[in-house]
């Protein structure tokens, strides 16, 4: 897959997650709200995964990060009810915060993987963005 298509489709799914907020924002539209975020969250794992099909240890570590999330996320979905809802939304955007911060310490460490520059040596922006 070109990096082009995979940028295109990242887009749209971004688009997606946008007006998935939108739709959740009001009970009349949340049903749409999450259809949008459904097909969105589609589209950006199958990229992610055609992605990374080449190498076959790329794809393993996408297939551990769904599994320890997913794990994670059910865990703490059955351990707080519904009736605590504020609260499991809490969690999981503490999880979102740790996803960040991996990800952030992983270009530290390996920055021509993510095209920031060379160890020593990363773009401005990237530190900025990180940062």
């Amino acid at each position: 897959m070109s990096e082009n298509l995979a940028s295109f489709l990242y887009l749209i799914s971004g688009v997606l997650f946008i007006m998935a907020l939108r739709g959740l924002s009001h009970p009349t539209t949340s049903r749409q709200g999450n259809v949008y975020g459904m097909i969105g969250m589609t589209i950006a794992v199958l990229t992610t995964l055609a992605l990374a099909i080449p190498s076959p240890s790329g794809f393993a570590l996408i297939l551990a990060g769904l599994a320890i999330g997913g794990g994670a996320g059910a865990v703490i979905a059955r351990r707080i009810p519904m009736t605590s809802m504020p609260q499991l939304v809490a969690a999981f955007h503490s999880l979102v915060g740790l996803a960040a911060v991996l990800v952030a310490a992983a270009a530290v460490y390996a920055p021509e993987s993510f095209g920031i520059g060379i160890v020593g040596d990363i773009h401005t922006q990237a530190i900025i963005e990180m940062s």
